[in-house]
């Protein structure tokens, strides 16, 4: 197996971005989740179990990135509200190193390791429900085609937490993630609300050089802007992921969104049981400000809190156009991402965008389960046993249906769209909150972790199914 190749890259930004830290010592370190599929593709494979917790439990550094952790400084918008006082409160960088299959920098961050300069009164810990939320949620979020972070370690760490939102005491654990840089809208503003244009500068020529070095030989007047246009589409095209999903993340204030675009940090977040766009995932979203029909609109507005912390490095004309690529990239990309969960060839722009509306009409009328929905319509008309064999099969009854069907015979099947045996099944794997609860109740009555692992092995089929023929 290759060698894995470290990187320090984050450290050359200097101390104003971060703070070294110390883990906390934990009194027990039993390893919940690998993931190996991952920890081969960048070199980490042949780690042993002994190993594996000495890095990713008790944080000892992989040779060759950093000597200790690094709670990063940001500030952010939360709810709209902005707030100077966040920061890495209850995780941190731990290393950083390259995807030895598109040499991609990679950040090895944590949740729950511990207090920092930023916790802000908190005990800097996750709870074992919250670690095995987010391993579901991120699984779940790749085998449908969003770009997420991936959840790379879960260790249950034996300490009691209390916490207000769950019963209490509960087990504990400490989470490490794999992502494509967890620097930040909030990473920027923090400079800005500073007024620290030298440091701002140098943030965005690192985060061109390592996340965007495509754009890093333009000339200085169009390359902040062209930054801006770059993640503007890649953070709609994570909005256009979501939505063909039928995923609520919950919580997108400024500091939960990063430069990369990349989906992250899942608290409270649900999939969709029907088409709702007031669908909310929090209990304290009151205002529905994060609904699912929302999301799209709020990543909008982070964007342009990110635009103006861009003012500084450049002309507000050169600015306002590249962050209008959002919506024109959130409509083209929704309908790709729809596309690709019905395993169907492109026929042009205009098709693909009246069966996208037709599709999402229908769900939200007709209240069918959403995923059961997006596993019955694989492959189009390829198979129409599949409508009839369903269990929800009523919904599509009469002339409810009839508009999608229409636009689906202008659409060819993509090679190979139903030959993966997951599509044989009757019902799609699904992770509705019933479904969440269903596989946390073994782990806490019982320790019991066999049909936690068993849903990872179905999730698993099911990447392996859509990888086959996505767009």
């Amino acid at each position: 197996m290759a060698s894995p190749k470290l990187s320090q890259a984050h450290s050359s930004l200097g101390p104003d971005f971060f703070d070294a830290v110390t883990p906390a010592a934990f009194p027990e370190t039993i390893l919940r989740y690998r993931n190996q599929r991952w920890a081969e593709r960048i070199g980490l494979g042949d780690l042993d179990i002994t190993e594996w917790i000495a890095h990713f439990g008790r944080f000892e550094p992989l040779e060759g990135s950093f000597e200790a952790p690094l709670a990063l400084r940001y500030h952010g918008h939360q709810f709209r509200a902005y707030n100077p006082d966040l920061g890495d409160g209850r995780g941190f960088l731990f290393a950083q190193l390259h995807d030895l299959e598109d040499g991609r920098l990679l950040d090895l961050g944590t949740k729950g390791s511990g207090t920092t300069p930023w916790s802000r009164g908190g005990d800097g810990r996750l709870t074992l429900k919250g670690g095995i939320r987010e391993v579901l949620a991120s699984e779940m979020l790749e085998a449908l085609g969003v770009s997420t972070s991936k959840s790379f370690s879960l260790i249950e760490t034996g300490e009691a937490l209390h916490r207000e939102d769950e019963p209490s005491p509960t087990r504990a654990s400490v989470l490490v993630r794999l992502s494509h840089s967890h620097i930040r809208i909030g990473t920027f503003q923090r400079l800005f609300a500073l007024k620290d244009h030298a440091n701002l500068a140098r943030l965005a020529d690192h985060c061109i050089a390592h996340y965007y070095p495509e754009i890093a030989d333009r000339p200085a007047e169009t390359r902040v802007p062209a930054f801006l246009g770059a993640v503007a589409e890649r953070v709609a095209e994570t909005a256009a992921r979501w939505t063909a999903a039928g995923f609520v993340h919950g919580v997108l204030n400024t500091d939960n969104i990063n430069i990369t675009g990349e989906s992250f940090d899942y608290g409270p977040w649900r999939f969709l049981p029907s088409y709702q766009p007031g669908f909310t995932a929090a209990s304290f979203d009151q205002g529905g400000l994060f609904a699912f029909g929302r999301q799209p609109d709020a990543l909008a507005w982070t964007l342009t809190r990110f635009a103006e912390c861009l003012v500084p490095l450049a002309e507000i004309a050169a600015l306002e156009p590249e962050l209008n690529r959002f919506w024109p990239r959130f409509q083209a990309a929704l309908a790709e991402a729809v596309l690709d969960r019905l395993g169907l060839e492109s026929v042009d722009e205009k098709k693909d965008a009246e069966l996208m509306s037709a599709l999402l009409s229908f769900l939200q009328v007709s209240q069918a389960p959403f995923e059961q929905v997006m596993f019955d319509l694989r492959g189009g008309l390829a198979q129409p046993e599949r409508l009839e064999a369903s269990p929800v099969a009523d919904h599509y009854a009469g002339k409810r249906l009839s508009r999608v069907k229409a636009l689906l015979e202008g659409f060819s099947p993509r090679a190979g769209a139903l030959d993966h045996s997951y599509f044989e099944r009757v019902a799609p794997r699904t992770m509705l909150l019933e479904d969440v609860e269903a596989l946390w109740a073994p782990i806490d009555a019982a320790d019991d972790w066999m049909p936690f692992n068993a849903a990872l092995d179905e999730i698993g089929e099911m990447r392996q199914a859509y990888a086959g023929t996505a767009g």
